[in-house]
Parts: C-alpha cells; sequence; structure tokens
C-alpha cells in the first residue's frame, strides 16, 4: 500500500498500492531488448512551463517543460509510442555535473513539480551543478495516455462501507467492488497494462537519459522510487553515476508480502502516535493511557459507521485521515484535534477539514498504483489466501492497517494478465557506489527492506536515522541525513564501509501540540499518506 492518499509521504517531504487471451496480452513487458541502438533525436523542446501545473495543480513557476515519447512496448520499438512529460530546473554552475532524475514514490505518484523543490532544499552550490528532472512515468497526471479507473471504488459518492467486513456478505461485497475496479481498467486500457510494471518504468529512464544526450544518470527517488532506483541500477548498472534510494522498499516481499508486513508496522506506529496523545491527554481529553485513546478512536468508529458525517465520512474515511500518521508526524496535532472535537464535544467540524475526497490526480495515482504492481509480481489468486491472512492478522492484533490494506490492494486478485516475475534487484562490480536513507521505525517500507537492499548492492552505503518515524527523511530538516546526502550529490562523499548501517542519524523528537489552539479550533495539516 505504498500510495494510497495516505502513501505519499515522500511526496509531502519532497514538496508526500485476470484472463487475458495470449493474443490479447501481447509480448510481455520484460520482451528482449531492441536488437540494434535507435537514432536519438536531437533532444526535448524545452519551454516555459506555466506557472501553476493545470493537471497535478503543483508549482511549476521558474521550471521548463518538454516532451518525450517512448515504445508503449520495448519489443517493439518502432510500433505504437507513448509521451511523457517532463520538467527542469536548469543547472546555474559554470560546469555542470549532469542531470538528476527525480521520482516521489508510488507507483502513480506525479512528478513535475519537483525539480522547483529539490532546487530550493539542497545547498545552494549543490542545486547549482545539477539540471533537475520531474517528470510523471508512464500512465500517470500528464503523461499520456493518463490512467483512471472506476472512481466509485474510491469514492462512490458517499462514505465507503466499512473497510472492516462485518460478516462474510460485506467481504463479498468488497470483493465485488474490487472487481469491477479490475474490469473497467481492462476495458479501457487492455493494451496498456501488459506494458506497465517497473522494469518498462526503468526503460522509460534510459529513454529520457538518451533523450537528454547523458552517458550517466543521477538519479533520487523516494518510497516506491527506491525499488525503481534499484532496478534501474540492476538493468543499467553501466548509466548510473549517483543515486540516493530513501525509505527503501524489501525487494523480495514485492508485492503481496510487503503488504503484509506494513499491516503489522502501521500497527506499531499508530500505537505509538495513540501513546502521544495520552502523553497529552490534558490538550486532547481523548485518556491518558493508550488503551484509552484507542478506545476513544473505536467510539468515533463507531458513531460515524451509524451516522456518516454529511453521509461521506464514515468510519473507513477516519482511518483514512488517521493512516496518514502513520506515514509521518506532521500532521498529529492537528488529527488529535479533530478526533478530540469529534469525541469530546461532537463536533464535526475540524473532521470535515481533515478529510478530503480523493480528486482526479488521486483517481489517476491509485489506478497506476494497480496497473504497475499488479503487473509487477504474482499475486494470489485464489481470494481464500487474502482472507485467510487478513482474518490471522487481525486476530492477532495488527488491526488499524490489515482490512484496508488488503482492500486497497485487492484489485490485483482479479487483475487482467499474469504478473510477475518481479524484477531482479542486484549490483554489480560496474555499479558505483549507491546511498539508501532509512527511518528504522518507518511503517510504509520498514526497515529490513534497506538492509536487504543494502547486502544486494555490496557498494552501497546506507544511512540509518535511529528511532526515525517518518517515511521520507531526506531534505526533511535533518541536518544528519540532509548534511550527508548532500555532500554525497556535490562530489560522491560517503561514510566508510561497515557492517549494518554504514552511519546513523539521532531522530528527531516527536512534535508538540501547538500552544496557540485548542481542540476546537483544529485546522488540517496536508498530511500525505
Amino acid at each position: 500500500m505504498l500510495n494510497d492518499a495516505g502513501k505519499r509521504a515522500a511526496a509531502g517531504t519532497a514538496a508526500a498500492a485476470i484472463t487475458f487471451g495470449a493474443a490479447a496480452l501481447g509480448a510481455p513487458a520484460t520482451a528482449a531488448p531492441r536488437s540494434a541502438p535507435e537514432p536519438r533525436p536531437t533532444g526535448p523542446a524545452w519551454r516555459a512551463c506555466p506557472a501553476k501545473d493545470p493537471v497535478e495543480g503543483g508549482r511549476l513557476k521558474g521550471l521548463q517543460c518538454a516532451s518525450v515519447r517512448v515504445p508503449l512496448d520495448y519489443a517493439r520499438p518502432r510500433g505504437e509510442q507513448i509521451t511523457l512529460e517532463l520538467t527542469r530546473a536548469r543547472h546555474t554552475a559554470s560546469r555542470s555535473q549532469g542531470v538528476v532524475l527525480l521520482n516521489r514514490g508510488g507507483p502513480g505518484a506525479h512528478g513535475r513539480d519537483l525539480p522547483g523543490f529539490f532546487k530550493s532544499a539542497v545547498p545552494k552550490g549543490v542545486a547549482a551543478s545539477y539540471d533537475w528532472i520531474g517528470f510523471d512515468p508512464r500512465g500517470v497526471g500528464a503523461s499520456a495516455p493518463s490512467l483512471i479507473c472506476d472512481p466509485s471504488y474510491q469514492d462512490p459518492g458517499r462514505a465507503r462501507p466499512d473497510t472492516i467486513p462485518a460478516d462474510a456478505a460485506a467481504e463479498r461485497a468488497w470483493t465485488e467492488r474490487a472487481k469491477a475496479f479490475a474490469n473497467d481498467c481492462a476495458r479501457k486500457y487492455g493494451r496498456i497494462l501488459p506494458h506497465m510494471g517497473t522494469a518498462n518504468w526503468a526503460r522509460d529512464m534510459d529513454e529520457i537519459r538518451q533523450a537528454l544526450g547523458q552517458e550517466r544518470l543521477n538519479y533520487f527517488g523516494y518510497s516506491y522510487g527506491s525499488y525503481l532506483g534499484a532496478v534501474y541500477a540492476t538493468m543499467f548498472p553501466g548509466r548510473v553515476r549517483r543515486m540516493v534510494l530513501d525509505s527503501v522498499v524489501r525487494p523480495s516481499g514485492v508485492w503481496y508480502q510487503d503488504n503484509l508486513d506494513q499491516n503489522v508496522a502501521f500497527e506499531k506506529r499508530i500505537r505509538a502516535y495513540f501513546t502521544w496523545i495520552a502523553r497529552h491527554d490534558k490538550v486532547y481529553r481523548l485518556g491518558a493511557t493508550e488503551p484509552r485513546v484507542a478506545a476513544a478512536y473505536a467510539k468515533a468508529r463507531q458513531a460515524l459507521g451509524n451516522d456518516p458525517v454529511d453521509g461521506k465520512i464514515g468510519p473507513s474515511e477516519l482511518d483514512d485521515v488517521f493512516l496518514a500518521d502513520g506515514y509521518g508526524d506532521y500532521g498529529w496535532d492537528a488529527h488529535a484535534r479533530a478526533l478530540s472535537a469529534f469525541v469530546v464535544r461532537h463536533d464535526a467540524g475540524p473532521l470535515r477539514k481533515a478529510w478530503q475526497p480523493p480528486g482526479k490526480l488521486d483517481q489517476n495515482n491509485y489506478a497506476v498504483y494497480n496497473a504497475v504492481q499488479c503487473r509487477d509480481a504474482a499475486w494470489p489468486r485464489d481470494w481464500g489466501r487474502w482472507h485467510a491472512d487478513s482474518a490471522r492478522l487481525y486476530r492477532e492484533g495488527y488491526r488499524f492497517e490489515t482490512w484496508s490494506n488488503t482492500w486497497y490492494n485487492a484489485p490485483c486478485a482479479f487483475w487482467p494478465g499474469t504478473g510477475g516475475p518481479p524484477p531482479r534487484v542486484a549490483g554489480t562490480a560496474a555499479l558505483p557506489p549507491l546511498l539508501l536513507v532509512q527511518a528504522t521505525e518507518d511503517a510504509a517500507t520498514p526497515y529490513p527492506g534497506a538492509l536487504e537492499t543494502h547486502r544486494a548492492f555490496p557498494s552501497s552505503r546506507l544511512i540509518a536515522q535511529v528511532g526515525g518515524r517518518n517515511h521520507g527523511v531526506s531534505l526533511s530538516g535533518d541536518k544528519c541525513v540532509d548534511g550527508a546526502v548532500a555532500a554525497y550529490l556535490a562530489d560522491g562523499r560517503l561514510p566508510a564501509s561497515k557492517p549494518g548501517p554504514d552511519a546513523s542519524c539521532a531522530a528527531p523528537s516527536e512534535p508538540e501540540p501547538a500552544k496557540d489552539k485548542r481542540p476546537d479550533r483544529a485546522e488540517h495539516t496536508a498530511a500525505q499518506r
């Protein structure tokens, strides 16, 4: 579930989840690459971007925009082409270190606003020495075609059914909804879906590299973007110059097991959040212990199940809001105040502000999330397996995330075509050292994923933010982490290699409640899942 409305902590930091016939499937996305190099274009035709992205709403002022055409099917490089939209913040130093391709994760998160953020977030000397390149990957945002499937799955126009099924009939209703979503994607994008997947996204990155006239590529990827970078480094090791992978996906768990692991990790994070709320009981009045805060949350869930706010905010939507708090602590105060207002004073106003229905960009994000992850790997096709795993985890006490994550990924049980095998992830002697950054308490991409990727790339270096809670660590204000990232981008400096993490940074302190606010005046902080 790396990419639901709550899987964009990296996007927030860098601003923050079948049966076709063989003929319909066509050649697999992993088909052999072209046998001879294709003539390269002279380069993208750069033009001034509009101040505001008309598709995604992000700030593009001062950036340049361009398009690149790439093959839909890399087994037929001269066949149908699709369009990737790029942005650029140009280097201003007298000597350029090349381009840095940027990805905020997902899969499915947009990226054309990222160069502006990176240009302002890294030290001036580093910012000046690179061309910072944002792009919308295939299927995403302004790129064409852009995918959206059955919007009613995420936004039926009313409160969604409770993600925790009350009985077998409720569970069957959810599976039917997931099946309808998958079928709608198949109907709309039957010729596109076989050519989604991380391997083709990595090929697209290499097409961008060539279009920009670069012999080697620099890259910075958060969350799913870490996996995309690792796959690119495996497929094109001689084309990598420097690469930062932040909040690192565990390659061997792609993708079903990784989502099960998240269910366990998010339970730990939400309990830590409830403990924090209890510690500040004088502010929030939800209980002085974690179990009492959990009981207050359960009370709110039950009330919303009986009477959704405005008919639209039910228990599932409440979980949507608080899932963001497992990704990062940026909205902890605002969300605790919203819960307090609802439970203590029966005031739904702050909750209305905290929850927003998924917009067009969210719908696109979710469609691409499925299109990539369902294509990347083989998912269980027997719903009995999904039910058994979800029921077991829920029974074992991992209740907050388990069923909502199940339904977020459930379309993959019914997806058209066959997924997998997952792209290989492994380093070679031709690959320069990569820099991995990871918070040890990250719930979305748990710490073992960074250790596994570190082992897969023996020359890599791992910086661990010990005790770090947030998904997406770099460029969020930690001077220790940000200094190490800046040094690597500036001149390739890395910590010395040693067992486990190669360097450690202490996590920032937990946030404090805002002193100038009362619980009944909560405002939503735009935390992204």
